[in-house]
């Protein structure tokens, strides 16, 4: 390779290299932009997109606005005004302050900034065309800012062979402004693209009735709000009980200090909180917000402020995790985890200084908000009698000394004697405890605990499998009338297919009811309702995972009593099952204990 001279970049291509740091796609320019109207104090702020953002996207606000001779340095490199020297950058308190994101944007694209600021008598605007200016002068616009982007990446086509879908990334930006829009629940805000208006959030929303927009209540109703105070740390919001967690953690949302973050160390903290009382492919649904000095937070290590840095991460890992443990359905008072370095003579110190304020039950108000309106008031709304009502969903009723009705079931349907099989496998059943736990002995040398659900579902799976979808359906007498959430609707157009090939007869009665007409054979009538909610408040299931939550459904449950003659057969498909070893969740179906085991126990070696 020939040497080239060392040389100063042309200014165009620093623009566009710096772009590449902050402009990924259009979500990222709706972030920018979006964040920019909070710091100017916007109380409504519109968004409109065409082509996933990419062809036009469009924010305007009601904010302070930019006065006409400040324009041009809104749109170069380097230019702010929210910075004047070093230390501001360690005390940080708005979203946006490198001076690189109306730069960068006009880089890779066609601009137009118009702005009218509060005391000027008129509105003015600049056009920039990736990097160049085009014209500038006076506008026609009431209040605030109004940022025009069209042909996102027309100067770098390459940078277009990135992007995804219209409508991934139409999805993408919709997802960020959600994101934005519950951490400020006292602004308005609305979102069309393409012509049509997916929502308009008013102001002064308490933040449950926010989330209600966008959360199925399936997943709203499982929500615990939770708070823990440590000096001047603040960690509060809603968390899911572990009988709701999810595939996914799409539903793990964190904000520091309000400005949304993709954190490891908070996930890792979340997830440790339900350590034990979800499985290891699970995620809770949680929505935290972290309130802490300026100086003890660095937003500064990401060019798109999407990551931050603890001056203290032993400490905030500790108070995140035991903010939520009362969700999680732990111990508040537990030891902290040591992999963070956080002592155990520190932890019980930090337990006990958490304690509730007067005239707040157990939820104290966090006292650091600093001018952040949106999340006093949405503070508000968990302290709200409704919120604190909050209580587990009842068990379904059993009833009391019968037998589930197996024989009835096309999974128990028996090929011949079912002690046959248990002694093929050198097993011998010796009967139920606690009517959960089926109790064998395994060679005369040992003890085998199955758990009858575990092993219900594994069956079920299995025939499912068999059938390959067959789409068989046991008619309902009457039909079934479910009203579903727009996210629910949304939701059942997506799995309409695996939905009917799992058995279930459905149609739409308009834009939001659901009319349930046929059920798969091997679930009940009265469970369907149920089953559906559950379907289709989680995102992230697929055919597979209908038949896992189906199976789970239609097994017989913990608490139930078997007779001989069910458990036996119980255990016969379940020998006869693939991947036995497990539920379709991943936990185990059965656990052994041998001699050497059983002697431990004892003490006697």
């Amino acid at each position: 390779m020939t040497r080239q001279p060392i040389h100063l970049l042309p200014e165009t291509l620093r623009n566009q290299i710096a772009a590449g740091e902050v402009v990924e796609r259009p979500s990222s320019v709706l972030k920018e932009l979006v964040e920019n109207s909070l710091d100017a104090g916007a109380q409504r702020i519109d968004v409109t997109l065409e082509g996933g953002g990419v062809a036009r996207l469009v924010v305007q606000d009601d904010g302070a606005g930019i006065p006409p001779e400040e324009l041009a340095l809104a749109v170069t490199r380097h230019a702010t005004s929210k910075l004047v020297s070093v230390a501001d950058l360690f005390a940080v308190t708005s979203f946006g302050f490198r001076g690189e994101a109306l730069p960068s944007i006009a880089s890779v694209s066609h601009l137009t900034l118009t702005s009218r600021a509060r005391e000027a008598p008129e509105a003015a605007r600049i056009e920039v065309d990736c990097g160049s200016t085009l014209a500038e002068g006076p506008a026609a616009l009431s209040s605030g800012t109004r940022v025009e982007m069209r042909r996102l990446f027309a100067s770098t086509p390459a940078r277009l062979k990135f992007l995804r879908t219209e409508a991934t990334e139409a999805r993408r930006c919709q997802e960020a402004l959600i994101r934005m829009a519950l951490a400020r629940p006292d602004v308005a805000f609305s979102l069309v693209i393409g012509g049509r208006e997916v929502f308009r959030l008013p102001a002064g929303e308490t933040l449950t009735a926010r989330l209600g927009r966008f959360w199925p209540p399936a997943v709203l109703e499982g929500l615990v709000a939770f708070s823990r105070k440590h000096g001047e740390l603040s960690a509060f919001g809603l968390a899911g009980r572990p009988a709701y967690a999810q595939n996914r953690a799409e539903r793990m949302l964190f904000y520091v200090n309000g400005r949304p973050v993709q954190d490891r160390l908070l996930t890792r903290a979340a997830r440790e909180a339900y350590k034990g009382r979800i499985l290891s492919g699970e995620y809770p649904q949680v929505l935290l917000f972290l309130d802490l000095p300026p100086e003890e937070v660095d937003v500064n290590v990401h060019p798109a402020k999407l990551e931050v840095r603890f001056r203290d991460e032993g400490q905030i890992f500790a108070l995140v995790r035991l903010a939520l443990a009362p969700a999680a359905g732990g111990d508040a008072l537990a030891e902290p985890s040591a992999s963070y370095n956080v002592s155990d003579s520190a932890a019980p110190g930090l337990a006990a200084s958490w304690t509730a304020e007067p005239g707040t039950s157990a939820l104290p108000r966090p006292s650091s908000f600093g001018d952040k309106p949106g999340l006093l008031r949405a503070w508000q709304s968990f302290v709200s009698p409704e919120s604190e009502r909050s209580a587990p969903l009842p068990l379904a009723p059993q009833g009391e000394g019968s037998a589930p009705e197996l024989h009835s079931d096309p999974a128990f349907v028996a090929a011949g004697p079912a002690a046959q099989p248990l002694s093929q496998a050198g097993l011998e059943y010796l009967g139920q405890i606690a009517d959960t736990y089926l109790v064998l002995r395994q060679h005369g040398e040992k003890l085998v605990l199955i758990d009858q659900h575990a092993a219900h579902e594994r069956v079920l799976l299995e025939n499912m499998r068999r059938s390959r979808s067959s789409g068989d359906s046991q008619p309902l007498a009457l039909p079934l009338e479910l009203g579903l959430h727009p996210a629910e609707a949304a939701r059942a157009q997506e799995l309409w297919a695996e939905l009917r090939a799992c058995g279930f007869l459905l149609a739409m009665s308009g834009a939001d009811r659901l009319i349930v007409r046929g059920v798969p054979p091997s679930l009940p009538a009265g469970k369907a309702a149920e089953f559906l909610r559950e379907i289709l408040a989680d995102r992230s299931v697929g055919l597979t995972g209908l038949w896992t939550l189906l199976s789970c459904k239609a097994a017989i449950k913990a608490g139930q009593p078997l007779a001989r003659d069910e458990a036996l057969a119980l255990l016969e498909l379940w020998l006869d099952a693939p991947e036995r070893d497990f539920c379709p969740h991943g936990r185990p179906v059965a656990v052994s204990f041998g001699a050497g085991e059983l002697e431990r126990l004892f003490k006697r070696k």
